[in-house]
């Protein structure tokens, strides 16, 4: 019989950073619970795979771009002695003037994934692209808990469409995978606005909307708005309606200092991203609010205003479109009345539809010394 005892499972420990703790908090959840199964599916089955969450020390290093960020990166994995480390960030990061989505370092073992500049679609990618650069660094860094055999080098490029190529910087294992610059900057800004959770905008500006309603609920009881609806044709109404969107994000903006400027932390060019990300984000609340409005004005009128006295005021017979371009009039005046109730809204609210503004999220902790 032989005395030989099987050889214990290897572990590799995977840490799985966000950084600022926000939205990418959000998303490393959720593929912290998946992620040890997919690395036993797609890097090697015969390892146990450890996952460490956190956000703890690596800040969003506005100033260093990618590079600051591994740097970060690479002192955490030291001083929790994980095996290789991941980061998931929001920061939309550039090289060569095209987006930048990874980023992976084998000297230092860490690896970056920016959120935004995988577009709209970015937990799907994050699970294709994780357990590839997981696979990747290892393979780089000749690790011997993993065969040789045991990892195929994937072509990312294949697996996740928001990556275009390769580049090489010319060290071993320090590969940066870039967008292209057309299609990878419409995908990059969609993707801002998704992390920037405009719904949580929307939620936040319900006094926005009180207003507004208030405003509505006066104009529909005053004709002189109605024959004014009347007399306006479509190209002046689109005019008002865009005027008063604009106005309101507008005083959003200024009046809760959602606006960015450069500093030393704060390129010119990321406070340019950040405040675009801002409009992009405030714009399509407001739009929506703006169709909630228009359709809450629609039914009151249905309810409220009789054809026949507005037949009366207006002096010929009335259909649906005169309801529809009464609502549309209104709706962009009440819009300018929402403003006055945004500047009540409570400061801490309105300012998370601030792109670079981060509150910490609940559930999910920073893991030390695991």
């Amino acid at each position: 019989m032989s005395d030989e005892r099987p050889a214990e499972t290897p572990e590799i420990v995977v840490g799985l950073v966000a950084t600022p703790p926000d939205y990418p908090a959000l998303v490393a959840a959720r593929l912290t619970a998946e992620l040890a199964g997919r690395l036993a599916e797609r890097v090697h089955a015969d390892v146990q795979w450890t996952i460490r969450g956190g956000w703890g020390e690596v800040a969003p290093r506005r100033d260093g771009g990618a590079e600051a960020l591994l740097d970060d990166l690479a002192q955490r994995r030291t001083d929790e002695r994980w095996d290789v480390a991941i980061c998931l960030t929001d920061l939309p990061l550039h090289t060569e003037r095209v987006p930048l989505v990874a980023q992976t370092s084998a000297r230092r073992r860490v690896a970056m994934v920016s959120l935004p500049a995988l577009g709209l679609r970015q937990l799907r990618a994050v699970r294709a692209v994780v357990p590839d650069l997981v696979g990747r660094l290892l393979a780089d860094a000749s690790d011997e808990r993993l065969p040789p055999a045991g990892w195929a080098p994937a072509e990312l490029a294949s697996r996740v469409a928001a990556i275009r190529r390769m580049v090489d910087k010319g060290d071993a294992g320090e590969l940066r995978y870039v967008a292209s610059r057309l299609i990878g900057r419409v995908r990059l800004l969609t993707g801002m606005v998704k992390a920037n959770r405009p719904g949580r905008a929307l939620l936040g500006l319900s006094k926005l909307l009180v207003g507004a309603f208030g405003t509505a609920a006066f104009a529909l009881t005053n004709n002189t708005i109605w024959q004014m609806g009347d007399a306006l044709g479509g190209l002046r109404l689109t005019v008002i309606m865009l005027l008063g969107l604009t106005a309101l994000v507008a005083w959003l903006i200024v009046a809760h200092d959602l606006w960015e400027r450069p500093d030393r932390e704060t390129s010119a060019e990321l406070a340019r991203m950040f405040n675009l990300g801002t409009i992009l984000t405030l714009s399509l609340a407001t739009a929506v609010s703006y169709a909630v409005l228009f359709t809450g004005t629609v039914l009151a009128e249905a309810l409220l205003i009789d054809p026949s006295v507005l037949e009366q005021t207006l002096q010929r017979p009335v259909d649906l479109t005169d309801y529809l371009t009464l609502a549309w009039i209104i709706s962009s005046l009440a819009t300018v009345g929402g403003a006055i109730g945004s500047g009540l809204e409570d400061e801490e609210t309105v300012r998370a539809a601030a792109y670079g503004y981060h509150p910490e999220p609940g559930g999910w902790q920073d893991e030390r010394g695991g």
